[in-house]
Protein backbone atom coordinates (compact mmCIF):
# COMPACT_ATOMS: atom_id res chain seq x y z
CA UNK A 1 0.00 0.00 0.00
CA UNK A 2 1.31 3.44 -0.91
CA UNK A 3 0.12 6.23 1.34
CA UNK A 4 -0.06 9.59 -0.44
CA UNK A 5 1.59 12.55 1.23
CA UNK A 6 1.24 16.32 1.11
CA UNK A 7 4.24 16.83 -1.18
CA UNK A 8 2.83 14.35 -3.72
CA UNK A 9 -0.54 16.11 -3.78
CA UNK A 10 1.04 19.57 -3.91
CA UNK A 11 2.97 18.45 -7.02
CA UNK A 12 -0.19 17.00 -8.59
CA UNK A 13 -2.13 20.22 -8.02
CA UNK A 14 0.77 22.35 -9.28
CA UNK A 15 0.92 20.44 -12.59
CA UNK A 16 -2.50 21.66 -13.82
CA UNK A 17 -4.79 24.64 -13.42
CA UNK A 18 -7.55 22.42 -12.02
CA UNK A 19 -7.12 18.79 -11.14
CA UNK A 20 -10.84 18.20 -10.53
CA UNK A 21 -14.07 19.64 -11.85
CA UNK A 22 -15.44 22.68 -10.03
CA UNK A 23 -19.03 21.54 -9.49
CA UNK A 24 -19.88 19.20 -6.61
CA UNK A 25 -20.18 15.45 -7.01
CA UNK A 26 -23.85 14.80 -7.83
CA UNK A 27 -24.48 12.94 -4.56
CA UNK A 28 -23.51 15.96 -2.45
CA UNK A 29 -26.48 18.14 -3.52
CA UNK A 30 -28.74 15.07 -3.52
CA UNK A 31 -28.07 14.45 0.17
CA UNK A 32 -27.31 17.93 1.47
CA UNK A 33 -30.08 19.99 -0.15
CA UNK A 34 -32.69 18.81 2.37
CA UNK A 35 -30.52 19.53 5.42
CA UNK A 36 -30.61 22.71 7.50
CA UNK A 37 -27.27 24.51 7.17
CA UNK A 38 -24.96 24.35 10.17
CA UNK A 39 -21.30 23.64 10.75
CA UNK A 40 -19.74 21.46 8.04
CA UNK A 41 -16.36 19.76 7.86
CA UNK A 42 -15.07 19.06 4.34
CA UNK A 43 -12.42 16.35 4.78
CA UNK A 44 -9.73 15.95 2.12
CA UNK A 45 -11.16 19.11 0.57
CA UNK A 46 -8.63 19.30 -2.25
CA UNK A 47 -9.36 22.37 -4.37
CA UNK A 48 -12.38 23.19 -2.22
CA UNK A 49 -15.24 22.55 -4.65
CA UNK A 50 -17.54 21.14 -1.96
CA UNK A 51 -16.50 23.70 0.66
CA UNK A 52 -17.35 26.55 -1.72
CA UNK A 53 -20.65 24.94 -2.74
CA UNK A 54 -21.66 24.43 0.90
CA UNK A 55 -20.66 27.98 1.91
CA UNK A 56 -22.79 29.38 -0.93
CA UNK A 57 -25.74 27.59 0.66
CA UNK A 58 -25.24 29.03 4.12
CA UNK A 59 -23.08 26.38 5.75
CA UNK A 60 -20.29 27.41 8.16
CA UNK A 61 -17.51 25.39 6.52
CA UNK A 62 -14.14 24.16 7.71
CA UNK A 63 -12.14 22.57 4.88
CA UNK A 64 -9.15 20.40 5.76
CA UNK A 65 -6.53 18.91 3.46
CA UNK A 66 -2.80 18.36 3.74
CA UNK A 67 -2.17 20.02 0.38
CA UNK A 68 -1.55 23.73 0.76
CA UNK A 69 -1.64 24.10 -3.03
CA UNK A 70 -5.08 22.50 -3.33
CA UNK A 71 -6.56 24.47 -0.44
CA UNK A 72 -5.00 27.66 -1.78
CA UNK A 73 -7.08 27.25 -4.92
CA UNK A 74 -10.22 26.75 -2.88
CA UNK A 75 -9.44 29.75 -0.73
CA UNK A 76 -8.91 31.94 -3.81
CA UNK A 77 -12.23 30.80 -5.29
CA UNK A 78 -14.09 31.41 -2.02
CA UNK A 79 -12.56 34.88 -1.76
CA UNK A 80 -13.53 35.62 -5.39
CA UNK A 81 -17.14 34.72 -4.52
CA UNK A 82 -17.13 36.63 -1.23
CA UNK A 83 -17.48 33.48 0.89
CA UNK A 84 -16.10 32.80 4.35
CA UNK A 85 -14.54 29.33 4.72
CA UNK A 86 -12.01 28.20 7.32
CA UNK A 87 -9.09 26.53 5.49
CA UNK A 88 -6.95 24.12 7.51
CA UNK A 89 -3.73 22.67 6.09
CA UNK A 90 -3.25 19.57 8.23
CA UNK A 91 -3.43 15.78 8.27
CA UNK A 92 -6.92 14.52 9.11
CA UNK A 93 -5.43 11.42 10.74
CA UNK A 94 -3.80 13.55 13.46
CA UNK A 95 -5.91 16.75 13.52
CA UNK A 96 -8.43 17.22 16.32
CA UNK A 97 -11.46 19.36 15.46
CA UNK A 98 -12.45 22.10 17.92
CA UNK A 99 -16.12 21.02 17.94
CA UNK A 100 -18.56 18.67 16.23
CA UNK A 101 -20.34 19.22 12.92
CA UNK A 102 -23.83 18.96 11.45
CA UNK A 103 -22.17 17.56 8.33
CA UNK A 104 -18.91 15.70 7.91
CA UNK A 105 -18.28 15.33 4.18
CA UNK A 106 -15.59 12.99 2.92
CA UNK A 107 -15.19 13.01 -0.84
CA UNK A 108 -12.71 10.74 -2.61
CA UNK A 109 -10.28 10.52 0.31
CA UNK A 110 -7.71 7.84 -0.41
CA UNK A 111 -7.01 6.50 3.04
CA UNK A 112 -7.67 3.15 4.68
CA UNK A 113 -11.27 2.48 5.75
CA UNK A 114 -10.54 2.66 9.49
CA UNK A 115 -10.07 6.44 9.17
CA UNK A 116 -13.76 6.77 8.28
CA UNK A 117 -14.69 5.21 11.60
CA UNK A 118 -12.71 7.93 13.37
CA UNK A 119 -14.46 10.66 11.39
CA UNK A 120 -17.91 9.62 12.63
CA UNK A 121 -16.92 10.89 16.10
CA UNK A 122 -16.97 14.42 14.67
CA UNK A 123 -20.69 14.21 13.75
CA UNK A 124 -23.00 16.20 16.05
CA UNK A 125 -26.33 14.77 17.28
CA UNK A 126 -28.73 14.97 14.34
CA UNK A 127 -25.78 15.46 11.99
CA UNK A 128 -24.69 13.46 8.96
CA UNK A 129 -21.58 11.65 7.81
CA UNK A 130 -21.54 11.73 4.00
CA UNK A 131 -18.87 9.67 2.26
CA UNK A 132 -18.48 9.61 -1.53
CA UNK A 133 -15.59 7.66 -2.96
CA UNK A 134 -14.22 5.20 -5.46
CA UNK A 135 -15.66 1.70 -5.05
CA UNK A 136 -13.28 -1.23 -4.86
CA UNK A 137 -15.16 -2.76 -7.83
CA UNK A 138 -13.40 -0.21 -10.06
CA UNK A 139 -10.42 -2.56 -9.99
CA UNK A 140 -12.37 -5.12 -12.06
CA UNK A 141 -15.55 -3.48 -13.37
CA UNK A 142 -15.01 0.28 -13.63
CA UNK A 143 -12.49 3.09 -13.97
CA UNK A 144 -11.04 5.61 -11.57
CA UNK A 145 -9.34 5.89 -8.27
CA UNK A 146 -6.06 4.52 -7.04
CA UNK A 147 -5.39 1.00 -8.21
CA UNK A 148 -4.69 -0.15 -4.67
CA UNK A 149 -7.47 -2.18 -3.02
CA UNK A 150 -6.47 -0.84 0.40
CA UNK A 151 -7.35 2.67 -0.78
CA UNK A 152 -10.74 1.78 -2.29
CA UNK A 153 -13.99 1.23 -0.42
CA UNK A 154 -16.64 -1.45 -0.34
CA UNK A 155 -20.12 -1.51 1.16
CA UNK A 156 -19.16 -3.67 4.14
CA UNK A 157 -16.32 -1.33 5.13
CA UNK A 158 -18.55 1.73 5.04
CA UNK A 159 -21.33 -0.03 6.94
CA UNK A 160 -18.79 -0.85 9.65
CA UNK A 161 -17.39 2.69 9.58
CA UNK A 162 -20.88 4.07 10.26
CA UNK A 163 -20.83 2.26 13.61
CA UNK A 164 -23.60 3.57 15.84
CA UNK A 165 -24.86 6.04 13.21
CA UNK A 166 -28.12 5.29 11.43
CA UNK A 167 -27.41 4.40 7.80
CA UNK A 168 -29.80 6.29 5.51
CA UNK A 169 -28.07 5.48 2.23
CA UNK A 170 -25.37 2.98 1.39
CA UNK A 171 -24.94 2.14 -2.27
CA UNK A 172 -22.73 1.94 -5.30
CA UNK A 173 -23.60 4.25 -8.18
CA UNK A 174 -22.28 4.41 -11.72
CA UNK A 175 -20.96 7.60 -13.27
CA UNK A 176 -20.02 8.00 -16.93
CA UNK A 177 -16.58 9.58 -17.42
CA UNK A 178 -14.49 10.29 -20.53
CA UNK A 179 -12.47 7.13 -19.81
CA UNK A 180 -15.40 4.81 -19.05
CA UNK A 181 -17.90 4.06 -16.31
CA UNK A 182 -16.71 4.78 -12.77
CA UNK A 183 -18.30 3.03 -9.82
CA UNK A 184 -18.70 5.34 -6.86
CA UNK A 185 -19.71 4.37 -3.35
CA UNK A 186 -21.95 6.53 -1.14
CA UNK A 187 -22.71 6.49 2.57
CA UNK A 188 -25.13 8.88 4.27
CA UNK A 189 -25.39 8.14 7.98
CA UNK A 190 -27.02 10.22 10.74
CA UNK A 191 -26.25 10.47 14.44
CA UNK A 192 -29.63 10.17 16.19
Amino acid sequence: MTTPDAATWDRRYAERDHLWRSDPHEMVPTVVTGLAPGRALDVAAGEGRHAVWLAERGWEVTAIDFSAVGLGRGEAEARRRGLDVTWVVDDITTWAPPHDYALVLVSFMHLPADVFGTLRRYVAPGGHLLVVGHARRNLTDGVGGPQDPAMLLDLDQLRAAAGELTVLRLEETERVTPTGTAIDIVLDARRD
